[in-house]
């Protein structure tokens, strides 16, 4: 009986450990807009949510984020791919954080820090396009190592008048 217990015990721990897969977290879903995340870093989840998927089409909407950091961040940089039917449309990138200048209130963390961010989002743009895509984003720091990175699913139907 002990025999079987440790067995069982040994393979869920190795099972959990052998998965590098997070699961895919539900940001909102309403009638015409869906939006989905998964973590893409196979060392590290982070959580994520909306106040209410109906403000985001006001372009200015609350969130919340959270995570603990693997890595110190003195520089970050961000890279942002469209992608549809499997092709990436569309790079975006810039530096977040550097010496002497800080766009983000957690630039400077330390390994080890939990990283909370609760407030406003305002998205540069007039709409969400319409569709079914892929929006791609990775945080890297200056040694080039990926502090956060997430697929968001969207499916937008929002008509726009």
């Amino acid at each position: 009986m002990k025999t079987s217990n440790v067995l069982v015990l040994i393979f869920v721990l190795l099972y959990n450990n052998a998965s590098t897969e997070w699961p895919t977290h539900t940001v909102c879903k309403e009638d015409n807009l869906e939006i989905y995340y998964k973590s893409c870093d196979p060392q590290q989840d982070f959580a994520f949510s909306i106040d209410r998927c109906s403000d985001i089409t006001t372009h200015t909407f609350n969130i919340r984020a959270a995570m603990v950091l693997r890595h110190s961040i003195k520089e970050l940089y961000v890279k942002i791919d469209l992608i549809i039917n499997g092709k990436t449309i569309l790079t975006y990138s810039e530096t977040l954080c550097e010496p002497g200048i800080s766009k983000l209130i957690f630039c400077g963390k330390k390994k080890g820090e939990h990283l909370y961010y609760e407030g406003p989002v305002t998205l540069g743009i007039k709409e969400i396009p319409q569709g079914d895509y892929t929006i791609s984003a990775k945080l890297t720091n200056e040694d080039h190592v990926t502090v956060a990175c997430a697929d968001f699913t969207v499916k937008n139907y929002l008509e726009y008048y």
